[in-house]
């Protein structure tokens, strides 16, 4: 063997005898096998063999890209397919139906075989326990035993340490768990024909190396299932017949937090098996407050504080912790906390095994962790019976398995739990919990069904599985960034058949939320709390992208999201960075001590409880941690108490500031709007006109120009050139203005300052607009903020847009036309709305004074009689950049008026004037977006004429006067006073933008989409989309992505968040062939190559590596995973081809209305060419279905037999639950049963008929 330890004898344990079965997929689903079983050998040996198989099945096909039916053909597991091994038995061709059963199981986890020596892989667990539960985070790798960190709240806090994914696939077989078997066979090793060995399951060394024909090498083989909610890994080891299988889950539903592991040892040879076990965690670190910094940069200082205590006399019950929290601050904080490791074998009484946590008894002096010496040079049984010390030093959690006996075919689990209480004294009764026989497998099958039901809003049936089972992955994985909506207090009937909206006492509260920060992307802090209702803080785009379909599978919260995002909209037309949870709070203190005496059992807790409702903001997670730690008994249920709280409740958007203001996070509140506006046509008057919202009060102010063009050298020191630098400022007013609502007894700010006021410093009233006067003053800002060459939104705010690579643009005095062709339809939205309802708007007054100037320099442009010239110069004309002045400082006037208060004035525009108003700045936008077709791009094999538009362009100030003013490095500070303008290769984000512009012409969306395949961006090999055309030979001050090598994250990779971007798109534009022949020829999951993808094709990545990259093994694979805005992309694909753009309209009559249109390509109903046989109905006609508004089941039947193209039904048959019918004729649902399934009161399935 590779391994020096990996001792033992080879006779006698193989069967070479490998026999077809039909079972289940893997060892852990067959424990305590009784010894009697004659099939135990078939089993085992056909599981290897199978692995085996489809490993090479996979690997040996050219093109392996899941076409149709995969996951329903398994029945009855990944074992199933019959095969028989031997000297010139041949296997047959495999379908496709068949290659892709060789991706997942029975319970549709996808399958990673001899997943150790494929190319890594970084995932993670979702870290959901439930609404009433405590989620722990941990990620995994395809190395070792698999997880490679995991621990509370955020890696600040780790069991674990958080590693980088390159480290993690490097130290995770070594200092993440580990099985180390210690035994004999066919008797004790000292009895007459016995056998000894030490041998560790799932070790490096004796993993299969990929490319070689290993199938005779005696190497284990190895599997990784990796569930929605679970991650198993096995290995099969033929040579010494055992059979090892471990499987991870977060604890769902409790009171603790913990991270489960199970631990399955299987007998699989010919004789009885003897061994000792221990199992565990090589490296498990302690509890004292923040350590991630601490760990990375000083953590040999910071074993000086850890220790290892006891619950009791016994090993069972250690508890990790530190004596102090490391600081040399004059306050100490003593810490009480501690991290636990309880094992026991599972299904026996009193069964709590010892913890060994002296790294030395086990691995000696080996201090890499590769070798075991202790054990080596002792026995299990002598370490355990040793003397063991947890002092100055990083511990272990290895549970100790005294010698056990299994007959052939026994299996023995050890189960252990990995978490924090917050005293030693606790961990008794956490123990006592559990270790109670069937506790552990009953919480493994809660969290699979927890993953189950959360999913099923989005349950499809069609006849492509992989299809189905992708739309779920990617709504958990949206929910996971974005957050997924819950509805609190419904109280009565009433609550229950209103919306958000219509109720004031109902609550929308998002859970399960985290901004992105895994092993890839290591560079964010993630947050979970690990509390209930679990979430955490998220990044404002990824949260607004993210939530764009709430009201899609939940119309119950109105206009709640749309409402949520437009009341961040600041007085300076920029947003934060980060979106917190929702806070509450209860205005009516004696309203709170109704309801505290209410919910609980005595005067005691109805006094605290009332107390804590009337002491300040509260989120419901903080609720119930506060009802536990002080002591609260309630006397309802959980669900109970906290819709009455909620009932009464005030609530409150939450955000922050962040660093510098992103260029487009504005440009996704239409998406918003029309989301809610597809499902309440009829509530967009009362939403624009008559909800009013407040301004969000930053801390941080953008700089006028004279402030941040800085006069510095160019890199080669020769001349001198203006950048735009340090374009906002942390404005200490802003500061002093908050600090005036500090609470003088908790220290705490309230949340009365977040929001821009009228007045002086802590007085005056929150100012607040109209949902459609904040749009219009969103595009008076981004017009007037329009480059000197009129195309183009500038970056004035010191970071880029979507794309934030780009972010050396904003120092380019860049613009960009995404922004552009954002704000082109956000004003034709101002303007549809203002013409449909015929109301004035009511702004600002200070927002008044600066339309009317920037109105008055338009007039100014237009009668100098300037017109563009046919081929327009570099050089800016003298009367656009006299114009872009003008304008320029009418923003940064406004701004200056409006940057702590408003004054309280407003100022009220007819709707003939804004109409008048908009239409004007309408048309000037197109004129500039003519001008940017015009100058185009500049690249590699791109002359600028491909008509494919633009997406970014620079300004050189080329003449300019010094201000007399000097920045904080001290460099002069300079006035522009001309500019040429300057270009760069295509980038997909601009033509994906540009479509919705001309979305409904068809004829111009397919010239589009036909020169965006001809251009640059299109990636042949993969038959994709580059972000980005070649970039060879840019400057490196466009951004980072120039640091990268080409076809390495945004460097000209496929980004895929983009790429569905535009497949949107082009479904939006009605390009249907173009759209499938894309989405099926390998542009979207799932019908990428698995082997080439490198992942589950359930998963989004955030890139692949495009056929750009020098290293072919490489390319094609998907990289960053799971929580990206890809998601998104694919539920609003998914909304429009079940449903249709608006399912709900409004009628001649102007009463609402539901109508179903979907597209719908004949081989989702069958597809007999990929094996894929559709579901028909009683009278033949072939079928889909899936659930609309997350509860009520939809059927289409085809009676047409071909593709579904924009074609609305003929005919509705709406069950209601009490087992009723509406039967409707037509095109559309009546008005009375289309508000029934919106509100979801009794209806229980709709069937269409085409």
């Amino acid at each position: 063997m590779a391994s020096s330890y990996q001792q033992g004898g080879t006779s006698g344990y193989r069967d070479e005898e490998l026999e077809s079965l039909n079972t289940s997929s893997s060892p852990s689903n067959t424990l305590n096998n009784n010894s009697n079983n004659s099939s135990w050998k078939r089993w085992t040996m056909g599981a290897a063999l199978l692995a085996l198989l489809g490993y090479t099945a996979i690997n040996s096909t050219s093109n392996n890209v899941p076409s149709a039916d995969s996951v329903g053909l398994l029945g009855k597991g990944h074992h199933d397919l019959k095969a028989k091994a031997g000297k010139g038995v041949k296997k047959h061709a495999m379908t496709e139906a068949e290659k892709n059963a060789e991706l997942f199981d029975e319970t549709r986890r996808y399958i990673l075989h001899n997943y150790d020596s494929r190319s890594p892989v970084s995932n993670f667990l979702p870290g959901v326990a439930g609404v009433f539960g405590k989620p722990v985070w941990s990620f995994y790798v395809n190395r070792g035993q698999g997880i490679a960190s995991f621990g509370l709240t955020s890696k600040q806090f780790p069991m674990l340490e958080f590693s980088s994914a390159n480290k993690a696939y490097q130290q995770t077989p070594y200092l993440g768990f580990r099985t180390f078997l210690q035994g004999s066979r066919g008797g004790h090793s000292d009895s007459k024909g016995g056998s000894s060995f030490l041998i560790e399951p799932f070790s490096p060394a004796t993993a299969k190396v990929a490319g070689l024909d290993e199938e005779d090498s005696g190497k284990p083989t190895r599997t990784m299932y990796v569930g929605t909610n679970e991650m198993e890994i096995v290995e099969e080891d033929d040579v010494h017949g055992v059979s090892t299988s471990v499987t991870y889950f977060v604890l769902p539903e409790d009171t603790i937090a913990s991270l489960v592991r199970r631990t399955t040892i299987t007998n699989t040879g010919d004789d009885s098996l003897t061994f000792s076990a221990l199992d565990g965690l090589a490296r498990m670190e302690p509890t004292g407050g923040k350590l991630q910094w601490s760990l990375k940069n000083m953590g040999r200082t910071l074993e000086g504080w850890m220790g290892v205590y006891h619950a009791d006399d016994t090993l069972n019950l250690p508890f990790y912790r530190m004596s102090t929290e490391p600081s040399d601050d004059a306050s100490v904080k003593i810490e009480k906390a501690g991290h636990y490791a309880i094992a026991f074998v599972e299904g026996k009484k009193d069964g709590i095994l010892p913890i060994v946590y002296d790294t030395e008894k086990v691995f000696g002096f080996s201090t890499t962790l590769q070798e075991p010496n202790g054990i080596l040079a002792s026995s299990i049984e002598d370490i355990v019976d040793m003397p063991q010390y947890g002092d100055a030093k990083t511990s272990s959690a290895f549970a100790a398995l005294r010698k056990v006996k299994l007959a052939p075919g026994e299996s023995i689990t050890i189960t252990s739990f990995y978490g924090e209480a917050d005293a030693v004294e606790k961990l008794p009764g956490i123990a006592k919990k559990v270790s109670s026989i069937g506790y552990s497998e009953k919480k493994l099958e809660r969290a699979r069904e927890l993953m189950l039901e959360l999913t099923s809003s989005v349950e499809t049936h069609t006849a492509n599985k992989l299809f189905d089972g992708a739309i779920k992955q990617n709504y958990l994985d949206n929910s996971l960034r974005g957050g997924m909506p819950l509805i609190l207090g419904e109280l009565d009937d009433k609550a229950r058949a209103s919306n958000a909206d219509e109720d004031e006492r109902l609550k929308v509260y998002h859970i399960f939320s985290r901004i992105h920060g895994d092993l890839e992307r290591d560079y964010n802090d993630f947050a979970i709390d690990p509390t209930f209702f679990s979430q955490g803080p998220g990044n404002y785009r990824d949260v607004a992208q993210n939530r764009r379909s709430d009201v899609i599978f939940s119309p119950r919260i109105g206009a709640f999201v749309v409402k949520q995002f437009l009341s961040f909209i600041q007085a300076d037309g920029y947003e934060p960075l980060t979106v917190e949870a929702v806070s509450y709070w209860i205005e009516d203190k004696n309203q709170g001590a109704r309801v505290a005496s209410r919910v609980t059992k005595t005067p005691e807790s109805a006094a605290i409880l009332g107390a804590i409702l009337g002491g300040g903001v509260f989120r419901p997670g903080q609720l119930f941690t506060l009802f536990e730690q002080i002591g609260v008994e309630l006397s309802v249920s959980n669900q109970q108490a906290i819709d009455e709280i909620m009932a009464i409740a005030t609530e409150s958007p939450m955000a922050v500031y962040g660093s510098g203001y992103w260029a487009d996070h504005w440009e996704y509140y239409l998406d918003l709007i029309e989301a809610y506006t597809s499902i309440y046509p009829d509530g967009e008057e009362s939403l624009m006109y008559d909800t009013q919202l407040q301004y969000f009060f930053s801390t941080a102010s953008v700089k006028p120009r004279s402030e941040k063009y800085v006069v510095d050298y160019t890199f080669d020191g020769k001349s001198k050139h203006v950048l735009q630098l340090d374009a906002t400022s942390f404005d200490l007013e802003k500061v002093a203005e908050q600090a005036a609502f500090r609470n003088k007894t908790t220290g705490l700010i309230a949340n009365e300052a977040n929001w821009q006021r009228t007045g002086k410093a802590g007085e005056g009233r929150a100012f607040k607009s109209s949902a459609i006067a904040k749009l219009f003053l969103l595009g008076a800002i981004k017009y007037a903020t329009r480059d000197a060459y009129g195309m183009g939104i500038e970056y004035e705010g010191g970071r880029p847009g979507w794309n934030d690579a780009m972010n050396g643009l904003a120092g380019m005095v860049g613009s960009g036309m995404p922004e552009t062709f954002e704000l082109s339809e956000l004003l034709k939205y101002v303007l549809d709305v203002v013409t449909k309802y015929q109301r004035p708007l009511v702004i600002p007054a200070e927002l008044g004074l600066m339309v009317d100037r920037i109105n008055a320099a338009l007039t100014v442009l237009l009668e100098s009689g300037y017109e563009d010239a046919e081929t327009l110069p570099k050089d800016v004309p003298r009367e656009l950049f006299v114009y872009w002045d003008t304008v320029a400082a009418a923003r940064e006037d406004y701004r200056n008026t409006v940057t702590n208060y408003f004054s309280g004035d407003t100022t009220t525009i007819s709707a003939a004037d804004a109409i008048e108003m908009l239409t004007n700045w309408f048309d000037q936008v197109q004129i500039g977006v003519g001008r940017a077709m015009t100058i185009g791009s500049k690249g590699i094999d791109d002359d600028g004429t491909s008509g494919v538009p633009p997406s970014y362009f620079s300004y050189n100030i080329t003449s300019w006067v010094t201000n007399n003013m000097k920045n904080s490095k001290g460099l002069p500070l300079a006035n522009a006073k001309a500019m040429a303008v300057g270009v760069f290769p295509l980038f997909l984000e601009g033509p994906t933008r540009y479509m919705k512009l001309i979305k409904d012409d068809e004829e111009q969306m397919e010239n589009m989409y036909n020169k965006v395949l001809n251009s640059g961006l299109r990636d042949e090999q993969l038959k994709m989309y580059f972000l980005s055309a070649d970039l060879t030979g840019q400057s490196y001050d466009m951004g980072r992505m120039m640091a990268f090598a080409a076809g390495w994250l945004e460097n000209q990779s496929i980004w895929m968040h983009m790429s569905y971007k535009y497949y949107l798109q082009l479904l939006r534009g009605k390009l249907y062939n173009q759209f499938f022949t894309e989405m099926k020829g390998g542009g979207m999951l799932p019908f990428m190559d698995p082997d080439v993808y490198g992942r589950s094709l359930m998963e989004c990545s955030s890139f692949i590596a495009s056929s750009a990259f020098k290293d072919p093994s490489v390319v094609g694979r998907g990289f960053l995973a799971r929580l990206s805005g890809s998601t998104a992309e694919f539920l609003s694909i998914w909304k429009l081809m079940f449903m249709g753009p608006n399912p709900y309209i409004i009628n001649d009559a102007g009463d609402v209305e539901m109508q179903l249109i979907p597209t719908l390509p004949i081989w989702l109903f069958e597809d007999l060419e990929a094996g894929a046989k559709g579901t028909r109905d009683d009278d033949g006609n072939l079928v889909v279905s899936f659930k609309i508004f997350a509860s009520i089941m939809v059927t289409y039947h085809n009676t047409l037999g071909t593709d579904l193209f924009d074609v609305p039904p003929t005919k509705y048959v709406v069950t209601m639950e009490d087992g009723s019918t509406v039967d409707v004729e037509g095109s559309s649902i009546p008005t009375k049963t289309a508000i029934q399934i919106r509100k979801l009161l009794g209806v229980k399935s709709i069937d269409a008929y085409f």
